[in-house]
This record gives structure tokens, C-alpha cells and sequence, in this order.
């Protein structure tokens, strides 16, 4: 889509960029979405020198022939092996003053004028542990939108799931668990490979095992490696469970539960009676940690991803402005 194209004039860009693609959006002064584009070259496929092009390549026609348009990114493009880093901000950390922290990359063309949020940080003490954000401080800062002072604990499901606890629009603390990515290598590389296979919560079986799963491994997170190997004994001596790819689907089911399960018992201790918990996300992740925590009797309250990235994208370009 060309500039021509654009039902309102070019105010700026929007950039998410992560570790496998990047999407950009053209906004108006409006701050509304008037076109969008993306590409499947993230952090991992670039050298530094190339992410100007990179960005040009698919933002080139919304620009004005005049003038510069400010383009503000957060993700992997502010990591040490990105474009430039964005050093991390420590916590406790305001997220509306995300772009204090920006960096400006230099650049060949003079139509874009590029800001390169940063992510966040956290120092070990006796209570935290080393951790890392980078991408997700901005979809945080997307739920300062509707209210600036935002608090309460708040979870992004993920490969990588982080969970981050906000008081007054600030990020005192937060949590990274491996639990998509626990879950992959368990299913495809351990000797769980040879009895699950590809759960969907839509059916009666998928989330029955699911819910038992979770509640299951949050009252004795202790069991969960012997619970582990209980999905492969079961499909060996289970006779109740279907066959073909629905015993595959159970399982599955099962092993997901397990994992998820084993990371709301290391969260949700800090919920205090009655407190619900923001889930930022796609549909379909969203979905899955809501009927977990909803087993558990914990209120759920559900963000799109997108959207959340868009609003924490427009604060830190108000405030850069």
C-alpha cells in the first residue's frame, strides 16, 4: 500500500520486532491503524547492517517524499545481537517511561528517524531472580492505555511465559517460565514423543484431562517428574482411553495440563483472595491458561497481543513526542 493509498497522511510507524518476523504498522496522527505489513526475517536471520533495508523493504511505500517519520520499535531489534542494543531498564520500572531508554541507530536514509525501545531487568535478591524482558514491557505498557495507574499481576503465555506484577502503572517485579518450550521438548524429544500427539481443548476428552492435569500437579508440584513419566505408563496400561490419534490427543492433553499446571503453582501463591489475573496474548494461548486458571477458581481477565503492543507503541511515541 502506497502513501497515496493511506486514508489519512503518514504520523508514524509501529514496529514489533522479534526473534523470527517483524510486523509494522502505518499510523495517523489519530494514532489509528491505516495499513499494516511484515516479514519473516527477526533478530535470528539478520546482521546489524541489514535491518535498515530490512525495514525499508516493507514500509518504503507509506513514506512521504518529504519530511522524516518517526518509527518506533520494541522486541528483538534492541537486543545486543539486533541493530543496536537497547540497554535493559531495571526494575522497579515505570512503563510509560519506557522511552527514556530508547536508542537511535544511524542511518543511511533520512526519511525515518528510528527508536529502538528497551526491554527490562532483574537483579537476583532473596526474594527475585535474574531475569530478563525484552517485547513483552511493551505490550504491558499497552494496558496503561485505559487505565494509567494499571495494577495488578499480569500474564503473557509464551514459549517463553513471563508474568510481572504492576502497582500503579509500575513493574516491581516479574517471572520467565519455560513452559512452551518445556512442553515441545518433552513432546517431541523425550520418551513422551511415543505416546502424545496433538491435544484440542474443544473436545470433552482434550479438556477433562487438561483440568484434571492442572489441578493435579498445582496441589503436588513436588510429583511432577514422576507425573511425567505417568503419561507414557498410562498409555500403556490405560485401557480406558480412546485409540488411534485421540489416545495421542488425550495425552497430549494431559502432558499440557502437567505443564502449565506445574507454573500456575509457582505463580499464583502471590494472589490475594479474590484477585483475577490479565492474560496478553493470542486467542488460542489466552484460551488455554484462562481454563487453567478458571479450574483453579481464579478470574481471568483476557488482552489481544496486538492490541496491547499497539497501545504500549503509541505511550512511548506520545512520549518521545
Amino acid at each position: 500500500m502506497g502513501t497515496s493509498e493511506l486514508t489519512n497522511p503518514l504520523a508514524w510507524i509501529a514496529v514489533d520486532w522479534g526473534s523470527s518476523n517483524l510486523r509494522a504498522w502505518a499510523m495517523d496522527a489519530q494514532n489509528h491503524v491505516m495499513a499494516s505489513a511484515s516479514s519473516p526475517r527477526g533478530m535470528l536471520s539478520l546482521t546489524a547492517t541489514e535491518y535498515e533495508a530490512e525495514l525499508l523493504g516493507i514500509v518504503d511505500t507509506w513514506l512521504p517524499e518529504n519530511g522524516q517519520t518517526p518509527v518506533m520499535v520494541c522486541g528483538m531489534a534492541g537486543a545486543r545481537q539486533g541493530w543496536q542494543e537497547a540497554a535493559y531498564l531495571a526494575t522497579p520500572t515505570r512503563l510509560d517511561q519506557l522511552s527514556r531508554g530508547a536508542v537511535m541507530p544511524t542511518l543511511a536514509d533520512a526519511r525515518l528517524r528510528v527508536y529502538l525501545l528497551p526491554g527490562l531487568s532483574q537483579s537476583e535478591t532473596n526474594t527475585h531472580l535474574y531475569d530478563v524482558m525484552r517485547g513483552e514491557e511493551t505490550q504491558l505498557a499497552g494496558l496503561l492505555a485505559d487505565t494509567s495507574r494499571f495494577s495488578g499481576l499480569v500474564c503473557l503465555p509464551g514459549t517463553h511465559s513471563k508474568w510481572a506484577r504492576l502497582t500503579d502503572g509500575t513493574v516491581t517485579e516479574f517471572a520467565t517460565y519455560l513452559t512452551g518450550e518445556l512442553y515441545q521438548l518433552l513432546a517431541h524429544q523425550s520418551v513422551l514423543k511415543h505416546s502424545v500427539g496433538q491435544d484440542d481443548l474443544q473436545h470433552e476428552g482434550c479438556r477433562r484431562a487438561f483440568t484434571q492435569a492442572v489441578t493435579a500437579i498445582y496441589q503436588t508440584p513436588e510429583r511432577f517428574s514422576q507425573r511425567l513419566f505417568g503419561v507414557r505408563a498410562r498409555d500403556l496400561l490405560d485401557n480406558a482411553l480412546p485409540s488411534g490419534d485421540a489416545r495421542g490427543a488425550v495425552l497430549a492433553a494431559h502432558l499440557s495440563g502437567l505443564a502449565i499446571g506445574l507454573e500456575l503453582a509457582g505463580t499464583c501463591g502471590q494472589l490475594t483472595p479474590g484477585e483475577s489475573v490479565t492474560l496478553i496474548g493470542n486467542e488460542a494461548l489466552s484460551h488455554r491458561y484462562a481454563l487453567a486458571l478458571e479450574t483453579l477458581d481464579i478470574d481471568t481477565r483476557r488482552v489481544d497481543g496486538d492490541t496491547a503492543v499497539l497501545a504500549g507503541l503509541t505511550l512511548a511515541y506520545q512520549r518521545i513526542q
